[in-house]
């Protein structure tokens, strides 16, 4: 958070510390698991969270590098996503094994930390929190978007034990401004999931139907639209919140592999068209193609800290996104119907497929990896 460290998970155990200002590599932690490193996530100015598909998470301490905090043991697969509740100290982990499982941090010791399992869906990818931890989305290999509105960590959800708020696919805002006479319209619950499944509609609430807000922890299940998939579904691998909780930003590809999407969606909040109508919190506004290469590869993107821009991996290097070409506010650029993308500049400098990218929270600074391992640091100009 204080800008005085680049973190880099890598595939081989590493996880490798530069110093972006300089970009002299100050520490590498040659075993900091048993497995790949997916993700590394700062609790504060000076503790930090790496997970592995060795189904542990490690907590680390900046002034002590050379033995980690604790290592946390609960998942069963590969963990791929880390996120923390600042207000309530929780840290939340989600994993292949299809589980979200909350720590308690205030309680950790050498032997672990204190855990319990939150929420368990089938195919999930990605797991993330708004800024001001109200919501938590979840995406699935299967294309859809689970939302959990109000959220409550305290409250662990079992089967049955969440109120359903009624799937649909979203829209853009003309098919918005079609349907508000007839309401929209309901494609359902997954249909991975069986009459007997978490996700089905017969475990309706009916404090989930009522007109105005929802019940703690209700949940949402939505099939983004994704130009170009209509016929062949998709999966959506990399998942991302406006630094203002305005949107979300998924990179979506479709499953026969032959294409990848960038697309923003817009928050929408409040009750349904009508109380009986399913609900829809998100509209597609923005979306753009992506260079279809790497495949099999997660290309993580990422918002800048003043959520103008957007850093997508693109090929061998990665491109600045806008909402239009002046880099204006999300607000201020909001289209009647779904729009491109705006390039901004692309940056070159990998010789192999670019896989994650991020801004600096504090300068005007990006830092790509690619798949050979080869980490830059950009000060575009423009």
């Amino acid at each position: 958070p204080c800008r005085s460290v680049l973190t880099v998970a890598c595939e081989q155990t590493e996880v490798l510390l530069f110093d972006p200002i300089s970009s002299k590599h100050i520490k590498t932690l040659s075993e900091a698991h048993e497995d790949c490193v997916n993700n590394i996530r700062f609790l504060d100015n000076r503790l930090f969270a790496t997970c592995s598909d060795d189904t542990t998470i490690a907590l680390w301490d900046l002034r002590k590098l050379n033995t980690k905090v604790c290592t946390l043991h609960g998942h069963t697969s590969w963990v791929k996503n880390i996120e923390y509740d600042t207000n309530t100290r929780l840290l939340v982990t989600s994993g292949f094994d299809g589980n979200v499982i909350i720590w308690d941090t205030n309680r950790c010791t050498e032997d672990g930390c204190p855990h319990k399992k939150f929420f368990h869906t089938r195919f999930l990818m990605r797991m993330r929190l708004t800024p001001d931890c109200s919501k938590m989305l979840i995406s699935t290999s299967s294309g859809y978007l689970l939302i959990l509105h109000d959220l409550d960590l305290n409250k662990s959800l079992e089967v049955g034990s969440y109120p359903i708020l009624r799937a649909r696919r979203t829209t853009s805002s003309s098919d918005i401004t079609s349907s508000g006479s007839s309401g929209p319209r309901a494609v359902g619950s997954p249909c991975h999931q069986n009459d007997s499944g978490p996700l089905s509609e017969k475990h309706l609430s009916r404090s989930s139907q009522r007109e105005g807000g929802s019940p703690r922890n209700s949940l949402e299940v939505l099939t983004p639209e994704v130009p170009g998939e209509r016929d062949r579904g998709n999966c959506i691998t990399s998942l991302q919140l406006h630094p203002k909780g305005w949107a979300t930003l998924l990179r979506c590809s479709s499953n026969t592999d032959d294409q990848e999407w960038t697309c923003v969606y817009e928050f929408q909040e409040g009750a349904p068209v009508r109380p009986v109508s399913p609900r829809c919190s998100l509209r597609l506004t923005h979306c753009i193609e992506e260079a279809n290469v790497g495949r099999g590869y997660i290309k993580e993107l990422c918002f800048s800290p003043d959520g103008r821009m957007i850093s997508s991996p693109h090929g061998f290097g990665i491109r600045l996104l806008g909402f239009d070409a002046h880099c204006s506010e999300l607000v201020d650029c909001l289209p009647k119907e779904a729009s491109p993308l705006k390039e901004i500049r692309s940056l070159y400098s990998h010789n192999d497929v670019v896989l994650t990218t991020k801004f600096s929270p504090t300068h005007c600074q990006i830092a790509s990896g690619c798949l050979s391992g080869r980490v830059s640091l950009y000060q575009p100009k423009f």
